[in-house]
Formats: structure tokens, sequence, C-alpha cells
């Protein structure tokens, strides 16, 4: 199974790889990796767990036990980004409906096959740097060239 894995910089920057990792299999949200279980360009590194969702788009809660999906009551927030439907232009706090809490499909914690996608933190760099290991992902986007006007 390949999954995708996003490693979040300090700085903002997100370096995006694809890796058959089997070692992450079995792993819970916030649990530490070691970067050797990526990739073998990855020594020295140590990574935090921070979040997961399969194919469907379902999330991983770290609330959630096991690997299956469930349907958990939630408030306003983080699983739950869909602002409902109101009635109107009324403002209410921050666009946090009071009271609204649905039922959302959530995955478990634990990292299993369905798992398509990682995103991990870094707490130990390497020796070296994300920037030099991926110098493809380090280049800025350029802008689109604006094709010939027809006349």
């Amino acid at each position: 199974m390949v999954f995708k894995i996003n490693i979040a910089d300090k700085t903002g920057k997100t370096f995006k790889i694809e890796s058959e990792a089997e070692e992450l299999i079995d792993k819970e949200l916030h649990e530490k990796v070691q970067g050797i279980d990526i990739s073998p360009e990855l020594k020295g590194y140590e990574f935090e767990i921070t979040g997961a969702s399969d194919n469907a788009g379902f999330a991983s809660k770290k609330d959630v036990p096991g690997i299956g999906l469930s349907k958990v009551l939630l408030t306003y927030g983080k699983y739950m980004a869909k602002k409902p439907k109101r009635e109107g232009k009324k403002q209410i706090g921050k666009n946090r409906p009071k009271g609204l809490r649905l039922r959302k499909t959530v995955r478990g914690k634990v990292i299993s096959l369905a798992i398509t996608q990682i995103n991990l933190k870094i707490i130990k760099e390497g020796h070296k740097k994300l920037q030099e290991i991926f110098p493809e992902q380090n280049q800025p986007k350029a802008k689109a060239e604006e094709a010939p006007k027809a006349e």
C-alpha cells in the first residue's frame, strides 16, 4: 500500500512524498516515527503523526479507538468544517452556530491499509535539510505565461 505522506516543516513548507512504509501500519496518531522507516533519505529525522485520512476523505480522530469508521457526535470545529445553512445574513459569534452538534463519520486513530494520506510534523531534524533531499519541491511556483491574444 502506497501512502501519500505530507511532511510539515517549521517554516510552513510542506514536502510531499509517496512511500510504501509498512512500519507506519498499526501506529497511532501523535506517535513518534523514525525517518528511516519512511525513506532511507530521511535518516536522522524524527516525526510525529499529526493526522491521516482514507481514500473517501474521512479524517482520523485521536479520540476514536481502532481502525474502523465510526459515527461521532461533534460540535462545530476541526472535524466539522461544513457551515450549516442559516436564514438571512445573521452573524452568530465567529460563524459558530450556538448549540450545533452533528453526527459525522470519522476513522479511528490507528493507521491501517485503509489510510491513504498521512500528515507528519518534524520533531528532530536529520543531517540534511529537506530542501536538499527534495530539490524539485523547493522551486517557487512559476506564474502562468499569458497566451498571445488572437485578433
